[in-house]
């Protein structure tokens, strides 16, 4: 095809919308030139909307790209960490070391009234409560709960949810705390938080200075 014919061809499929890189590719000519021919060239209206729309497209597509590549990775460490986790072979001394931990992390410093943990994550109180009883011969019946609760919050049906996550009989939970509303929105799968206490001040000392070992030794802390 005569350069002149390309030149006149180019304006044709930009006035309809193309893009410079779709105008180099159909007419197999350098995207460089393609800018040259058509830099003071006006798009109208209808080719405007068109570029826009591709451009949109574009977008949704590339999204979808680091969509679909974000999943694959995540099932990829899915896979990889689950097989870890299966193949580990823990004792009960490793377990020991991972409830000192969650202790220092979410428990209450002050130890001469026994052992405190407070959260909201239903996983990780039933996670602390497993890795105690395995770990440790506890007494059962020293273990009691409080539950935190909004104004909004049903006490029976909280009471009963936190019986079931964390094992711990109805009896041995302490009257509920409610939380003064402070106007905010309601949380619709918010359970609250719960406080777990076990009336053992040497068990509590023991996981805090097993959990200050732990960080003089790996975080150099002294």
């Amino acid at each position: 095809m005569p350069r002149l014919k390309k030149f006149f061809q180019a304006k044709k499929l930009r006035n309809k919308g193309y893009s410079l890189k779709e105008i180099s590719e159909k007419l197999n000519i350098a995207k460089s030139t393609v800018s040259t021919w058509l830099r003071d060239f006006k798009l109208p209206p209808q080719a405007l909307k068109r570029l826009e729309k591709r451009r949109y497209l574009g977008r949704v597509k590339a999204s979808e790209t680091k969509r679909k590549k974000r999943e694959e990775f995540e099932e990829y460490l899915m896979r990889k960490n689950s097989e870890l986790i299966n193949s580990t072979l823990l004792t009960k001394n490793h377990l020991k070391l991972f409830c000192a931990l969650l202790f220092w992390c979410e428990g209450g410093k002050d130890t001469r009234g026994g052992i405190r943990f407070i959260n909201s994550d239903p996983g990780l109180i039933k996670l602390f409560l497993t890795l105690l009883r395995i770990a440790f011969d506890i007494n059962e019946k020293k273990l009691r709960a409080c539950i935190h609760l909004h104004e909004y919050h049903s006490p029976r049906k909280q009471t009963l949810f936190w019986s079931k996550v964390t094992g711990i009989p109805l009896s041995q939970f302490i009257k509920p705390y409610r939380k003064p509303h402070t106007g905010k929105r309601v949380r619709e799968d918010y359970p609250g938080c719960i406080s777990i206490r076990y009336y053992d001040s040497s068990l509590a000392k023991e996981l805090s200075i097993l959990a200050r070992e732990i960080l003089k030794k790996y975080g150099g802390v002294g």
